[in-house]
């Protein structure tokens, strides 16, 4: 149960990040956004920084985080209407290109010498429906063929913005499609924005799919116009039961990673007019992280 970082939650100059992650002890790299550009998006020039940039330091990549199906799904009903979330620097790619997305970014994770790639079940539009899934799991059917050939595994992002927000709507898909190069990323915090109890209802059904975990937390924060809203925070200061998961975790023999995709940003801390940083959100959750890895 090693524990990894999503680089560009600490910071888009990607030597600094992974000298960052160093200082906790943090073991491997999930790659998102490097030097302002998204992963999908590097030139070669910048994969083979990054790679001499990895060696140096003895860090592998446990995951690609990718854009894939980060799209809108296909014949959506209001598909233009601009619920949608964050692209993480990706520029938006219809779904006609999202195969071609995916081949690049397998050879991506050749080049990088990892088998994740971490994928989306597209733009939230409606409410979540038996038809729909249908349909997201029939747009699956060839990504996974091409993942199967090409011995990558896509792990499925459980994401608020996104169909598939919780732990129990991407297990259910996860059953259907059924295949061993499709499993799912386990993301506590996205369930805890889309509604669930993270532990133990969600963890519970994604477990039997369970390859890669994402680790952020969040509470519920009183706001002024919409009622409680999810706002992220420390990593052991929200309301997500982390003392009960890495319990889970352990007595379930999880042997993957498990990745800080930090969010949180404090008020205050070490920037222009002492204003906080995602370094500074991240340097707290990976302190407070170990107490878990102790």
């Amino acid at each position: 149960m090693p524990l990894a970082a999503i680089t560009d939650e600490i910071s888009q100059d990607f030597e600094y990040a992974l000298d960052v992650m160093g200082e906790y002890n943090v073991q491997g790299a999930e790659l998102r956004g490097l030097w302002g550009a998204n992963i999908a998006d590097l030139t070669d020039a910048q994969v083979e920084r990054a790679k001499n940039a990895l060696h140096t330091r003895g860090l592998p990549v446990v995951c690609l985080a990718t854009p894939f199906f980060k799209c809108d799904l296909p014949r959506e009903a209001n598909p233009d209407d601009g619920n949608a979330g964050p692209l993480h620097l990706a520029p938006p790619r219809p779904f006609a290109d999202q195969m071609e997305l995916l081949t690049r970014c397998i050879r991506l994770a050749n080049a990088f010498d990892t088998r994740f790639l971490r994928v989306f079940s597209f733009w939230r539009k409606d409410a979540l429906t038996p038809q729909l899934e249908e349909r997201i799991v029939e747009a699956f059917a060839e990504p996974v063929a091409l993942a199967e050939r090409e011995g990558v595994t896509l792990v499925l992002e459980n994401e608020h913005a996104c169909y598939l927000g919780t732990g129990a709507e991407a297990a259910r898909v996860a059953s259907e499609i059924n295949s061993p190069a499709f499993r799912l990323v386990w993301d506590p915090g996205n369930a805890f924005h889309a509604g669930e109890l993270p532990f133990p209802d969600g963890y519970e059904a994604v477990k039997p799919y369970m390859a890669h975990m994402h680790i952020k937390d969040a509470r519920l924060v009183e706001t002024p116009d919409s009622g409680p809203q999810p706002q992220w925070c420390v990593i052991g200061e929200g309301e997500i039961d982390y003392d009960g998961q890495f319990a889970a975790l352990r007595r379930d023999d999880y042997s993957g990673w498990i990745s800080l995709e930090t969010h949180y940003v404090p008020k205050t801390g070490s920037g222009p007019n002492g204003v906080g940083t995602p370094e500074d959100g991240s340097r707290q959750c990976l302190a407070a992280l170990q107490k878990y890895f102790a």
